[in-house]
């Protein structure tokens, strides 16, 4: 049986039944017309009147044109049993061309975490498993839990197992029972997606090994920072530290001293803990700071064409004077028997452009953040 999937008016793509592998083609006429009848050769299916059985698997990875994410994972079900990577690409048939894309959906679904990798080095469907995909939110305590992509009950993590992962990261696990409180207790069975790059912390030293505590209390494991990583930071300082090994079940995380932000208790660190602990970003690139020197200070000729020039006005700008920004301001008059009000506005896009290096900052920021002695603009 053949599935047409509409691309459009005038392609689809034709998923035949495996071992062939997948090819783009046109359709005929035929293929999309509502009185197809079975033994023509072909059949249009509708998923929407499709039984649920033969309905294509849905999945969260992005597909890639060509070898696709659903491809490969009828083709794992088929097979039944863990398949290598390159017996996989055996059974669908593939080309060198077909090799890159088959590569390309196949990363799409082991970071989407529906397709796992045992010990051997083969593949295998991670919902045949009954295996929970999340993301681990960790206690201060040193237990943790994971909260399912899919929604439903958070599966309880014990401190050891939580010793292979930090905060945030994204773990398949496999649900091991209840535990004395009811809660679903589970053991990860893959960590699909380390996301600590950098963590903020106090530098500590104790009988001459060096490790970091966070600042995130989330993050319950001490990075250990290893011989001559340390650079000049003394004990108590409040350091970024750059991971270059993440932890495991038998081994502490380990870490380099990135940057030294200051003592605990210097004027402003609060704000440099928080603007690293939350990923703000506080720094341009160098592109929007080239393009910002660029600007004019004043206003040129040129820039007043097809304008009202309101200069003339004592406008009242409405930022106070602490702000860095000061982008609308007012001026009121008494004409007649009422007011007549004046407000200017701005305009910030006569001199950021869509797609040019301040619009792509700005875009990354969202909206300046303000702290009580610092501001980070989004412009």
């Amino acid at each position: 049986v053949y599935q047409f999937r509409h691309l459009g008016d005038e392609e689809c793509i034709v998923y035949n039944r495996l071992p062939c592998r997948p090819t783009r083609t046109r359709a005929h006429p035929c293929a999309h017309s509502r009185d197809a009848r079975p033994g023509d050769g072909a059949v249009a299916d509708n998923p929407r009147i499709m039984p649920s059985s033969r309905r294509p698997a849905r999945t969260d990875a992005p597909d890639v044109p060509g070898v696709g994410a659903e491809t490969i994972l009828a083709a794992l079900r088929d097979a039944g049993v863990p398949v290598p990577p390159d017996e996989l690409a055996q059974i669908l048939r593939l080309g060198r061309r077909d090799r890159k894309t088959f590569d390309a959906s196949l990363q799409a679904l082991l970071r989407a975490g529906e397709v796992l990798v045992n010990r051997k080095g083969e593949l295998l469907v991670a919902a045949k498993l009954g295996f929970t995909r999340g993301r681990v939110e960790g206690h201060a305590d040193g237990f943790g839990f994971v909260v399912p992509d899919e929604g439903g009950d958070d599966v309880f993590l014990n401190p050891r197992e939580m010793h292979k992962v930090l905060h945030g990261d994204r773990v398949a696990v496999r649900v091991t029972g209840t535990d004395r409180r009811g809660r679903l207790e589970g053991e990860i069975v893959e960590v699909l997606e380390r996301v600590n790059r950098e963590i903020v912390g106090r530098l500590h030293e104790e009988r001459g090994v060096w490790f970091v505590e966070a600042e995130n209390r989330r993050i319950s494991q001490d990075i250990v920072i290893p011989p001559g990583e340390r650079g000049k930071a003394k004990p108590g300082a409040v350091v970024v530290v750059e991971l270059v090994e993440q932890p495991s079940e038998h081994r502490e995380a380990a870490g380099r001293i990135k940057e030294v932000l200051g003592h605990p208790t210097d004027a402003g660190i609060e704000i440099e803990i928080a603007l690293r602990k939350h990923a703000l970003p506080f720094e341009f690139s160098r592109e929007a700071v080239r393009q910002a020197k660029r600007l004019p200070a004043d206003v040129r000729a040129a820039d007043r064409k097809g304008r009202e020039d309101v200069t003339h006005l004592p406008l009242v700008t409405i930022d106070g004077e602490t702000a860095k920004d000061f982008d609308d301001a007012v001026w009121c008059e008494k004409k007649g028997r009422g007011f007549r009000l004046v407000v200017a506005i701005a305009d910030v896009s006569h001199y950021v452009r869509d797609g040019d290096a301040l619009d792509g900052d700005a875009r990354e920021r969202g909206n300046s953040v303000y702290f009580p002695r610092r501001v980070i603009p989004m412009l």
